[in-house]
């Protein structure tokens, strides 16, 4: 079942990374392959987990603290991506209605060409963001393989295939005894890292098109409210009537409660996973400062303790982003000429103006407004965890 035509889908406002990648990894609803990918990452995911935490398990008493962090960070990291896959495979009906919402939207644009600056405004910096994201992702995936391969050169305790540092903390149920099997395991985790980091960038991606998407529809609408109530007119044109400006709102408001639904516990869960990453990262570089390979550490741990701050940071100001815009609806509305207009038309518009004022917003766990003010609580928690690890440490 596939409603999307794909001639609008090229115009609109994901790329061809970003649509690809929701196929990948069983995100888009109601393809012959979803079922196929999906199991492929509950194999991959299941397993990795498995070996991870045994490596946390079996280390949890070792005397390189930083080394058991290390894992701590990186197989909660994964349980975060494991946990959103599947909180949007299960709301793959969500997901559909959002898609087919935007399909309506690009058609609207396609048979009328109207707010044809906004669309495209929005287009260019939704695909601007993804290809940002993708590539820090990419390189943040590059330099924390580098880092482990480049503590294991510079280590001379390191010769033997199974003394090395492997890419991610795991504990096999059998010895890496050989420079082939080594060279394996290596290579398998590569591969499957750079795919977390490509799935991590998507899962993220899509909420940030979600959101600039019905923010350029909320611009439209203003337009519209502003374009319609002028005192140039002595009445509403026919192609902006009372009864379109309606069901923009209303079909604003419906995507803006659909993302809600969607994202909210994913958020609730980077909130509260992030907050013990960005611990165990800062924790670890502040350790490193005064070790042998300490080079080798900052390469590993920086970036990937920039891309997580960065990941909360994306989920806080797309709540801020959305709450802000839909503010803006009520604004243009109230400084609109309305009451200039007959009864019967302008009364409408204070309706309008009165459902504004119910801000649209993405909660975390539906308990909390996500906010810059909300990430600057995160990144305190951090820190305060961090102080505590040191003075322990």
């Amino acid at each position: 079942m596939n409603l999307f035509d794909k001639r609008n889908m090229r115009m609109a406002t994901m790329s061809r990374a970003v649509t690809l990648g929701l196929h990948v990894f069983g995100i888009w609803p109601y393809v012959p392959s979803t079922i196929l990918f999906r199991f492929y990452w509950i194999v991959v995911f299941s397993t990795m987990q498995v070996f991870q935490y045994r490596y946390v398990i079996v280390n949890v008493h070792t005397d390189d603290f930083s080394q058991f962090m290390d894992g701590v960070s990186s197989a909660l990291a994964s349980s975060l991506l494991y946990i959103k896959l599947v909180i949007l495979w299960v709301n793959q009906r969500v997901v559909f209605d959002l898609l087919q919402m935007m399909t309506t939207d690009w058609q609207d644009y396609n048979s009328n060409r109207h707010n044809s600056s906004v669309l495209m405004n929005t287009t260019n910096l939704a695909r601007r963001t993804s290809t940002w994201i993708i590539g820090m992702q990419m390189a943040s995936v590059t330099c924390y393989s580098i880092g482990v391969l480049a503590a294991n050169i510079t280590n001379p305790a390191r010769m033997e295939p199974y003394a090395r540092e492997l890419i991610l903390k795991m504990e096999f149920p059998f010895n890496i005894s050989t420079e082939s099997i080594y060279l394996t395991v290596q290579s398998v985790q590569l591969y499957h890292l750079l795919l977390i980091g490509y799935c991590v960038a998507i899962v993220n991606l899509f909420l940030v098109i979600l959101i600039l998407h019905v923010g350029g529809q909320i611009d439209i609408l203003c337009e519209w409210l502003t374009n319609a109530f002028s005192r140039h007119l002595t009445h509403l044109s026919e192609e902006i009537t009372m009864r379109t400006i309606i069901t923009k709102h209303q079909q604003i408001i419906l995507f803006a409660e659909n993302i809600e639904n969607l994202y909210t516990y994913i958020a609730l869960m980077i909130l509260l996973s992030d907050t013990f990453i960005i611990c165990c990262l800062g924790f670890i570089i502040v350790i490193s400062l005064d070790a042998p390979n300490a080079a080798a550490i900052l390469v590993k741990s920086v970036l990937f303790y920039i891309t997580v701050n960065v990941e909360a940071f994306i989920y806080c100001v797309a709540g801020e982003y959305l709450s802000a815009k839909s503010k803006m609806i009520g604004h243009a509305a109230y400084h609109s000429v309305w009451y200039d207009y007959p009864t019967t038309e302008s009364r409408i518009i204070v309706f309008v103006i009165l459902r504004s004022q119910r801000t649209l917003t993405i909660t975390s766990g539906k308990v909390m407004d996500l906010s810059l003010e909300r990430f600057t609580s995160v990144i305190k928690a951090s820190v305060s965890y961090l102080s505590v690890l040191l003075a322990m440490y």
